[in-house]
Parts: structure tokens; C-alpha cells; sequence
């Protein structure tokens, strides 16, 4: 009867740490996709470490395409969703929008969208900000930065206000086409991002 109840209880406690356990699902775009990298050196490769060496048993699910705009992740999210079934959620996109000039409201759109199915879900989200160069100009960059606390505040959303603090505007941190962080500047990301990732785990 002992050895039943020892088991028993050995079951309860497995059953017990698999249902803690959750899935991270990042939608983004070349920067999380660690373009120009082997994705190994890449922030999600160093936050799948980080989880594992804090005892987190949540897996990470990497969906971030290089090139990919606000639409398209909008266009992704939905099947994503249905795939993954993540309890969280990190939108890592609106870099190439502004590249390409789009309007802001069409990113704020599309995020908004993006951060509605989620939530419909279940799936708690982080927003990871982004910030242009000022050859776009005030108006632009002003309006385009602005989204990502507005929606954060009108979505009841956590949000890293700018991604690449720290590494945007230092040379020694960026690969040479200006855009893309280097393999030393992946450990920075993570630190911008734990913070307010860990306690929404």
C-alpha cells in the first residue's frame, strides 16, 4: 500500500509539473530571427538557455520570419495560435514597417489585431517596442515609437518600450548592413527582454 500511495503521489507531482508548463510563442521578425547568425547565438537561443538553468520547463516556440511586416504576422498569428496553444505570446515586429515607410496606424492596426487574438486565447503578451533612425524624420519616428505605448496601455499589455536599447546607434554592436544586431549584442536583447518577460511566466 505504501508503494501505491509513493506512485501515486510521484504521478501527481509529474502531472503536476507538466501542466506548469507553458509555451512562449515569438512572432517576429529578422532580429529574433537571428538573421546573418546561426540561430544558436541568437537571443531565443540564449532565452531557451536562461529558462532551462532558472528551472522553467517552457518551451519556446520560434516563429519569426526575416522580412516580415506587422501584416504579415497578422496574417500568421491565427493558425500559430492554433498550432502552439502558447500561455505567452512576444510580438517582435514593426521594424520593417517603418523601413518601408508604412503608416503608423497601419502598424497600430495590425498589432492590435495581433495582440486581440491572443488574448482571446488565453495567451498573456508582450510587446517588444522598436524605434527608427531620425533620417525619417520627427513626425514619423515621433508617431511610429508611439504606437507601441499606446497599444500597451490601451491592451492591458506588457511592453519593452525599445528592444534594441543599448544596441541601436553603437557600430560595435551592429552587423555591417546597420540593421542587424551582432552575435555580442544577443545577450543584451535578452536582458532587455527578461525583465519583463519572467513575471509572466
Amino acid at each position: 500500500m505504501r508503494v501505491w500511495f509513493l506512485s501515486a503521489g510521484l504521478a501527481l507531482m509529474c502531472m503536476a509539473q507538466n501542466a506548469a508548463a507553458g509555451t512562449i510563442l515569438i512572432v517576429g521578425d529578422s532580429i529574433s530571427a537571428a538573421f546573418g547568425l546561426d540561430t544558436r547565438q541568437g537571443w531565443v537561443a540564449l532565452l531557451e538557455q536562461r529558462l532551462k538553468d532558472q528551472g522553467f520547463d517552457d518551451k519556446v516556440i520560434n516563429a519569426s520570419v526575416s522580412g516580415d511586416t506587422s501584416a504579415g504576422g497578422r496574417a500568421r498569428l491565427p493558425a500559430l495560435l492554433v498550432e502552439h496553444k502558447p500561455q505567452v505570446v512576444i510580438l517582435e515586429l514593426g521594424g520593417n514597417d517603418g523601413l518601408r515607410g508604412q503608416p503608423p496606424q497601419q502598424l497600430q492596426q495590425n498589432l492590435a489585431s495581433m495582440i486581440d487574438s491572443a488574448q482571446t486565447v488565453g495567451a498573456k503578451v508582450l510587446l517588444l517596442g522598436m524605434q527608427l533612425p531620425p533620417n525619417y524624420g520627427v513626425r514619423y519616428t515621433q508617431a511610429f515609437a508611439q504606437v507601441y505605448g499606446q497599444l500597451a496601455h490601451d491592451k492591458k499589455v506588457a511592453l519593452v518600450p525599445f528592444f534594441l536599447e543599448g544596441i541601436g546607434g553603437h557600430p560595435e554592436l551592429m552587423q555591417a548592413d546597420g540593421l542587424h544586431p551582432t552575435a555580442a549584442a544577443q545577450e543584451k536583447l535578452l536582458e532587455n527582454v527578461w525583465p519583463t518577460l519572467k513575471p509572466l511566466l
